[in-house]
């Protein structure tokens, strides 16, 4: 009851705010956050998201891929996949 039966080649989306969400609470304890780069020069140097220790203030990664850090940290299952954007 309440269980919905998926076939191996079907995902469940998840969003880009939900998962960056996910990342941000598994990064907290290491003071570091994941954030979405504005258009402009900042978006040419650091890519779509970066990811940045607020304790310290400096930048530690930049061009992520989202769905690969997700995976990487394990708050992405293996039924899971970024919805892509609209």
């Amino acid at each position: 009851m309440g269980l919905i039966n998926l076939s191996k080649s079907q995902k469940v989306p998840v969003s880009e705010k939900a998962l960056i969400q996910r990342i941000n609470r598994k990064l907290k304890s290491d003071h570091e956050v994941v954030k979405k780069t504005r258009h402009g020069r900042a978006w040419r140097d650091l890519g779509d998201f970066y990811r940045l220790d607020w304790y310290r203030n400096t930048i530690i990664d930049h061009h992520i891929d989202l769905e690969d850090l997700g995976r990487e940290l394990e708050v992405l299952e293996a039924y899971e996949v970024l919805q892509p954007a609209e």
